[in-house]
């Protein structure tokens, strides 16, 4: 049954987007999706949605998608863990800061109702050994990723556009962790690397993770009860890297990776690589960047009480998450289980 709202869902493809369309057709929503010229949206055969081929570094194309939609959902982004080159950097900055510039401005021009923005951890201060929180100042001096740079600058835009009289909010993902990962994701790329004994070596450290569950709830709530110009941070827990490969081996069956590696010698290891080989080729995708070295090591923590205090939020478990998440990539046959 239809409930009557048009929706637009940018970044249907990635790992929040795909999860996130199938939650609101499952609530009745009538979905539109912007889809990308020459990309692969096997992701979404099958399902009743509107595709609207569009750039959003195209700001008319991007008004096309927008225009007749009362709802948008944007979690579209150029996502990095690399420096890169200038061209990379300038890709970002026009992916995510001015895509998500033209898409705001087109919902303000045309009366659309709310808008929940994607964000990430990285574009959250932090302070030490203290879980960050939405009130925590992002550091701008700090060795910072392009990505995390213009992460904190897609906040500011919705700050512009609420001052403008938009009515938008942005809900804040950390690690994400489920299912229907078809690119598939860093961390889904660990699970199947795992499932297949490929993933020989690890660095002890940890993050804050999300589930796919709770994520794609945590923007369903911000939607029904996000006050405009908010940020909510939407965790699930944090997890040492020790517990994660512990969770892995309960669900695939597998061993655990031999080698458990120094992070200082690994961080040394991602400095000299990142200045020699990858300075040759910067765009080059990698496991272990300098920044990813750190973030792990930073062993960084999320505080998600003002989504459960403000949206009534509540999250789920993490083991059941990888779980969901070894489970499709088994029947898409992407992993091979042991038998």
């Amino acid at each position: 049954m239809m409930n009557g709202r048009n929706t637009l869902v940018t970044g249907a493809t990635g790992h929040l987007g795909a999860n996130l369309v199938r939650r609101l057709l499952a609530d009745g929503d009538q979905i539109r999706v912007l889809v990308r010229a020459g990309h692969d949206h096997s992701s979404l055969d099958g399902l009743d949605v509107e595709r609207v081929t569009a750039d959003l570094c195209d700001s008319a194309s991007v008004e096309n998608a927008v225009k007749g939609c009362s709802h948008v959902y944007h979690c579209a982004a150029l996502v990095s863990t690399i420096d890169g080159n200038a061209a990379h950097r300038r890709k970002i900055f026009e992916t995510n800061v001015l895509g998500t510039r033209y898409l705001l401005e087109s919902a303000l021009l045309h009366g659309v109702e709310k808008v929940v923005v994607s964000g990430s951890l990285s574009a959250i201060g932090y302070d030490g050994d203290k879980p960050s929180h939405e009130d925590i100042s992002f550091y701008p001096f700090e060795r910072q990723l392009p990505y995390g740079f213009t992460k904190h600058l897609t906040v500011h835009e919705m700050l512009r556009a609420h001052a403008a009289g938009l009515n938008v909010v942005v809900a804040t993902s950390c690690a994400i962790i489920g299912p229907h990962d078809y690119v598939p994701s860093r961390m889904g790329q660990v699970l199947v690397d795992f499932a297949h004994g490929k993933l020989r070596a690890y660095i002890p450290g940890g993050f804050e993770f999300v589930s796919t569950h709770d994520i794609v709830q945590g923007h369903v709530l911000a939607m029904q009860k996000g006050q405009s110009g908010q940020n909510y941070i939407i965790s699930t827990t944090y997890a040492s890297v020790d517990e994660l490969m512990g969770i892995f081996r309960d669900v695939t069956g597998m061993p655990l990776p031999k080698y458990r590696l120094p992070p200082m010698l690994m961080a040394g290891l991602a400095e000299i690589a990142d200045k020699t080989w990858f300075r040759v080729f910067p765009n080059l995708p990698r496991r272990f960047t300098p920044a990813a070295v750190r973030l792990l090591r930073m062993q960084r923590r999320a505080d998600h009480s003002k989504a459960k205090r403000e949206l009534g939020y509540q999250p789920t478990e993490l083991a059941q998450a990888v779980k969901d998440a070894y489970g499709h990539f088994v029947q898409r046959g992407v992993i091979k289980p042991v038998v």
